[in-house]
């Protein structure tokens, strides 16, 4: 890349960082230190503001540099990644949206804690909700450092490395002094430029080939060397049956693991009423369906114009396909309008990663401060101390992610977040279902449903493909790889079903029928909802 644009993308991502870090004093001086105000921002949002603050936060690194760098090297294969985020928002409209606004009051332990135990059911789902959201946090590290390579011309280590830690120390202060109103505001911004960024590529796209879609995906198959299998399943998932139950593991985790991700969930107890929880929902379906239309468009006219080859040259996992397509489509690398093109595509990436990662980071600090500290104390802890908790928990989140950012640096971010999902689906999902829909559910039950998903997914993880035993995986030189499918869900997340049930069957507690009555009233009809 020239000077002129590493000039032009670190000045327009200068500016948006300069306007979060004003948001985040802005809202530090009028903040009251309160639970409700760190972890809900008082509950004041509009279901059109808490709309596109979800999108934002579901609108990742993944969504807009991972899927399309995977469509463009694998066509129709990369497509699930698509269909199976956008799908997922069906279920989280139909099953949880209203019902976890309703029982909760900021995570997703809220909810599990309303009929049960609360202290090993607490540090059990706050475990397990830091665990999904350290892994969603690597998936933007990563994101950010093949940007920045991009950005610089190369894939210089060190400065892949600064990357990581700057936008770690970012997200920091982010959640540290602004909490929950900051991050929503940011990400309202965050989405819009990342709506218009995608608008005005897909259109161009779509001029350069006269409107016509068909011609688009034809000079895409030609160019991938693959031809017609390229426009058809099988190509990265089809080799043999390992891969296709990859596949459909892959799926199942996608589509499911959203109703369990914290800090989708933490979003529902930002506006004032369930009803408005459930309008939020629907705003960002219309938002986050657009957007992932147009990544199909942005993937295949990365295959057509820019060409799988070139893209894996820039970075193997084909993180770096859209701002390569950007710079294409405003008129090459020595052209004003490439480089100005570029940059904002830099910039707009740049600000999806600052945006998620304080999302991620508030959620998972709730879960550490609100869950595990407030129930390993003896004493009721007092708001205040909480929240300080929940700062200090920020910092460490921050350490660890960017420690794991670095490791992971050369793997695929689309595919980093489906273990995330995997693990969401396995762990949180089968607690949160049962919790509001079974009414014999008892506190083992739940135990049992958090851990019997949540262990076996991390440990398949660390026997698979992905840790161990082939060139792309992390660590090439050692082999101790014995679960061949990459994503664990086909597995862990029926472990995690079973696990529930079997803890339930097997315990002696009564289940408590007049608190599953109070609940189930309080979540269908918010009387009695924080």
């Amino acid at each position: 890349m020239t000077g002129d644009h590493q000039t032009l993308a670190l000045l327009l991502f200068s500016a948006f960082v300069a306007v979060t870090l004003g948001i985040t004093t802005w809202v530090s001086r009028h903040r009251h230190g309160s639970a409700e105000e760190f972890y809900a921002g008082g509950r004041l949002f509009s279901p059109m503001e808490n709309g596109f603050a979800i999108a934002g936060d579901y609108m990742s690194a993944a969504s807009f540099l991972g899927i399309s760098g995977l469509i463009a090297l694998y066509g129709y294969d990369g497509l699930l990644y698509s269909v199976g985020f956008l799908v997922a928002w069906l279920v989280v409209l139909f099953l949880v949206a209203e019902l976890v606004r309703n029982c909760g009051r900021f995570t997703l332990a809220d909810v599990v804690a309303a009929r049960m135990t609360e202290r090993p059911v607490r540090i059990a789902a706050g475990t397990s909700s830091v665990t999904v959201s350290v892994l969603y946090l690597v998936a933007q590290m990563v994101g950010a450092g093949s940007l920045v390579a991009l950005l610089l011309g190369g894939t210089s280590g060190a400065a892949q490395t600064w990357t990581v830690i700057g936008v770690g120390a970012l997200m920091v202060i982010y959640v540290s002094f602004g909490g929950m109103r900051a991050t929503t505001w940011i990400q309202i911004v965050k989405a819009v430029l990342l709506l218009g960024g995608t608008v005005t590529l897909t259109v161009l796209v779509l001029v350069r080939f006269h409107g016509d879609f068909d011609r688009l995906l034809l000079t895409a198959a030609e160019r991938s060397g693959h031809g017609a299998p390229f426009l058809a399943p099988g190509l990265k998932y089809g080799g043999d049956w390992t891969a296709r139950l990859d596949f459909i593991s892959l799926g199942l985790a996608l589509v499911l693991g959203t109703a369990g991700l914290p800090h989708i969930l933490s979003r529902f107890y930002t506006v004032p009423t369930a009803r408005a929880a459930r309008r939020s929902v629907v705003w960002s379906i219309g938002l986050i369906g657009g957007f992932y239309l147009m990544t199909i468009v942005l993937g295949f006219g990365a295959a057509a114009i820019v060409g799988p080859e070139v893209v894996r040259g820039s970075n193997a996992a084909g993180n770096t396909a859209v701002p390569l397509l950007a710079l294409d489509l405003g008129g090459g690398a020595d052209s004003t309008g490439g480089t100005v093109l570029f940059a904002i595509v830099a910039a707009v990436a740049f600000a999806t990663i600052l945006a998620v990662v304080a999302g991620i980071t508030l959620a998972s600090s709730a879960s550490v401060a609100h869950d595990l500290y407030a129930s390993l104390r003896r004493r009721k802890t007092k708001p205040r101390s909480e929240v300080a908790v929940a700062r200090a928990a920020a910092v460490g989140i921050g350490v660890v992610a960017i420690a794991l950012g670095l490791l992971a640096r050369d793997l695929n971010v689309a595919f980093l977040v489906g273990l995330a999902f995997a693990v969401a689906a396995s762990a949180n999902l089968p607690v949160l279902l049962y919790s509001l829909f079974w009414r014999g559910f008892t506190t083992r039950g739940a135990v049992w449903a958090v851990y019997g998903g949540l262990i076996p997914a991390v440990v398949l993880v660390l026997l698979s493909p992905v840790v161990s035993g082939s060139p792309e995986s992390l660590f090439p030189g050692v082999d101790f790889q014995y679960f061949p499918l990459q994503n664990p869900g086909l597995v862990s997340i029926p472990l995690g079903f079973v696990a529930g049930w079997l803890g339930t069957v097997t315990s002696a507690e009564l289940p408590d029928e007049a608190k599953h009555a109070e609940t189930e009233v309080r979540s269908l009809t918010g009387a009695g909802a924080v």
